[in-house]
């Protein structure tokens, strides 16, 4: 899970590898931090799912003012070709965000997704308890993450990234 965890971060970031954390707190399971090789600060949570053979789930959110990303993790996937670009929809709860947004595959069980800054996003991410991404022509890939909390998470993201060295 660790390992899953620190790939995630390592995905989210934009600059080069550097030393371990400059910066982290916690809000419940999620972990808010800046590290220092990374430009922006991160909000990540990662979960083990018992109704789904006990697999791991890991979902990374940091933003900028230009973009929002959004990196999702399960080792229940095992996508093919890294770099590969696959659409889904992407929900909270019950709520659509966006119709066929493009996910890049980062690696066998991590898909990333890059969305331009919209405020309206950050407003229905921080009022969810779930994130879903809906591919399109692929059911089985399909995947709910639960991110109780997000709202609270999100607030010590934007305090993290208004404060960030």
């Amino acid at each position: 899970m660790k390992r899953v965890l620190l790939a995630a971060l390592l995905f989210a970031s934009v600059a080069s590898a550097g030393p371990a954390l400059a910066q982290q707190s916690k809000v419940g399971d999620w972990t808010i931090e800046k590290r220092t090789q990374d430009t922006h600060c991160n909000a990540s949570r990662g979960y083990k799912d018992k109704d789904d053979e006990n697999r791991d789930y890991v979902v990374v959110i940091t933003y900028s003012d230009k973009a929002i990303v959004i990196v999702m993790i399960y080792d229940g996937w095992e996508w093919d070709k890294v770099g590969e670009i696959l659409k889904g929809d992407v929900g909270t709860d019950d709520v659509e965000i966006m119709k066929k947004a493009k996910w890049e595959v980062m690696d066998k069980t991590t898909v990333r997704g890059i969305f331009e800054y919209d405020q309206s996003i950050m407003d229905r991410l921080s009022k969810a308890k779930r994130l879903t991404l809906d591919f399109e022509d692929d059911d089985d890939d399909s995947i709910e993450m639960q991110i109780p909390r997000a709202g609270e998470a999100l607030a010590a993201l934007k305090f993290c990234e208004e404060n960030r060295k």
